[in-house]
């Protein structure tokens, strides 16, 4: 069943819940001179791939645990998921906190750094199939099967509304913020902070790989559609179909879809970090390639005058293929 559109009653009752749960974001200003940006000096990044379990997912994941626990609606098989690797860490590490029991499905395919740290979290690790699609399945079928509470790796309103309190925390760095990047697989990231953006003004831009244009699919199709998935960003951004929350909150007049090659977000996450030392996965540098990308039809172009901020989301990657 569709969810109904997330408000930003939603973003505010979790930045309520999770207070002091999670690291405040920092902010940082890019020098993005050498890399292709039109607007270096007006350019920051969010540096929230330096949160708990390294990626934003820890603010869903937090906020869907506690709302439920102020519900008294966990259930003793506790929760699961199904996750390319960053929302199961989240919900492991979140699990673990309010003493949970979590049960998390991969594809085969997730990085072995991240299935080492979800053991590391105490999660029992179940890999299925090769795609997310096919773990989500397994992941239902468990649930059904188990009385576990599923959540979602970014299609639940908790979830959604936990990654908007990114917002606030990035005006307050930045007063005169005009626009936002997020990197897009599911939508879960992006739906959170376009639903917080839009309350005071600002612009989202959604970047996606053109081998994994979940959302952008969706909103030249008129709703969410099944894609193909081919991009070395598939770890993260490798949702086959967008969320329905995420579709409802790609309003035209304040959000943009746009595409990147995966050579200009790997051009970007090297970027990131032989010139700031920021090690991020090939999902989150898609934020940075939206401004980056030389490709015609490709990224966002700022105006002279606008202040831009990319959201850095994620730093679960092995530092060797940096």
């Amino acid at each position: 069943m569709p969810h109904a559109p997330l408000t930003h009653d939603d973003v505010k009752a979790a930045a309520e819940r999770i207070a002091g749960q999670v690291r405040p974001v920092a902010v940082a200003p890019l020098d993005l001179g050498a890399s292709g940006s039109p607007h270096p000096g007006r350019v920051h990044a969010a540096l929230e791939f330096a949160q708990f379990t390294g990626s934003f997912k820890a603010r869903g994941a937090a906020n869907f645990i506690a709302a439920h626990r102020e519900a008294g609606t966990l259930p003793e098989a506790g929760v699961t998921i199904a996750s390319g690797g960053n929302a199961g860490l989240a919900c492991a590490w979140a699990a673990r906190t309010h003493g949970v029991r979590a049960t998390v499905f991969l594809p085969a395919t997730a990085p072995a750094v991240k299935v080492e740290r979800l053991r590391r979290y105490g999660a029992e690790v179940r890999l299925t199939g090769t795609e997310y699609a096919e773990a989500l399945a397994a992941c239902e079928a468990y649930a059904a099967e188990s009385g576990a509470l599923a959540s979602h790796a970014y299609d639940h309103p908790y979830i959604a509304a936990g990654a908007g309190t990114l917002v606030e925390e990035i005006r307050a760095h930045l007063p005169s913020l005009d626009t936002l990047v997020v990197a897009t697989g599911g939508g879960g990231l992006f739906a959170g902070v376009a639903t917080a953006a839009r309350q005071h003004g600002l612009r989202t831009v959604s970047a996606e790989p053109e081998g994994s244009r979940a959302l952008h699919a969706a909103l030249a199709a008129g709703g969410p559609v099944d894609v193909p998935v081919d991009s070395v960003a598939a770890d993260s951004l490798g949702a086959r179909r967008a969320g329905e929350l995420a579709y409802a909150a790609a309003l035209p007049d304040s959000t943009r879809s746009v595409l990147v090659t995966d050579e200009a977000l790997t051009a970007a996450r090297h970027t990131l970090w032989a010139e700031h030392r920021f090690a991020v996965e090939h999902g989150a540098a898609a934020a940075l390639a939206a401004l980056t990308d030389p490709s015609p039809n490709h990224g966002y172009t700022p105006a002279p005058d606008e202040t831009v901020c990319v959201v850095l989301c994620g730093a679960n990657t092995d530092p060797a293929t940096l």
